[in-house]
């Protein structure tokens, strides 16, 4: 299992990894390269809501989806709000949020389907993007865990909830955590790191690490331990491994640029 960045043409580049099976659905972890918005969006940014001229976010989205091989109109999105919402998404709902942020399917922060044809996209930068398929019912999930979402274990959460729509089991789940900030970079204060302690007992010096005075979280062991204890199967939990804030040629990081840049995209889409 691996994760890969793959130069796709036009300086596009894409991220994917190994553990999904290609024949059923199609995923990408985007990079910020070969688009045309201008600085400091430069220049794939994803995101509607981040202050882009719209029109260069449409035309970014276009060109990514193409380079997928996916309609850039079929993009269902929802408006991110660092809860715990998850909304489930049919084909009907293709294009809610592609051009218009207004128009996103719901305000939420994971959106699930069994439909063919919806192509689930969620836009990020240092929070983690976690994936989740059952090669099973055929079923996917996109999920936005910032550090509010993981302690309030919205990955697991999202898994339960596809099996209460699908008839999904954890044990089929196959999951992938995508490029995000890793724990070298993520400092937090004590009332974070505390919130963290209490959620994950048992794994509290695991996911909170003290180095040089500073508390450091560690967002990726905290999303992995919750699939785990949800009943994912360990084996079927693949990571990119790739931190937003040490890469910005490739990555956004909304932590290193100050707050004021654009967003990457997570996108899975069912054949």
């Amino acid at each position: 299992m691996s994760f890969v960045l793959q130069h796709i043409r036009d300086n596009l580049w894409s991220g994917r990894l190994d553990i999904f099976p290609e024949d059923r659905m199609v995923h990408g972890f985007s990079a910020r390269q070969g688009g045309v918005s201008a600085a400091p969006f430069d220049t794939l940014n994803m995101a509607l809501h981040v202050g882009d001229d719209p029109a260069h976010v449409w035309e970014n989205r276009r060109r990514y989806f193409a380079a997928l091989g996916l309609d850039a109109a079929q993009i269902c999105t929802i408006r991110q709000v660092h809860g715990t919402e998850i909304v489930r998404a049919f084909r009907r709902d293709a294009g809610r949020g592609a051009r218009d942020y207004a128009d996103a399917l719901a305000d939420a922060d994971a959106v699930i389907t069994n439909d063919s044809g919806v192509a689930l996209m969620l836009c990020y930068a240092d929070c983690v993007p976690v994936l989740l398929y059952d090669p099973v019912h055929n079923a996917a999930g996109v999920v936005h865990a910032g550090w509010k979402g993981t302690v309030q274990r919205i990955a697991a959460q999202t898994v339960a909830r596809m099996g209460e729509e699908f008839g999904t089991e954890p044990s089929d789940v196959i999951a992938g955590i995508g490029p995000s900030i890793g724990a070298g970079c993520y400092t937090v204060g004590a009332e974070v790191a505390e919130r963290f302690r209490t959620a994950f007992p048992t794994h509290a010096d695991e996911i909170v690490q003290e180095q040089d005075g500073a508390l450091h979280l560690d967002l990726w062991a905290a999303n992995h331990i919750q699939m785990v204890a949800a009943g994912i199967l360990e084996e079927h939990i693949d990571h990119a491994d790739i931190c937003t804030s040490c890469d910005r040629n490739f990555f956004y990081s909304y932590r290193a640029a100050g707050g004021k840049t654009g967003r990457l995209a997570a996108v899975m889409e069912l054949r």
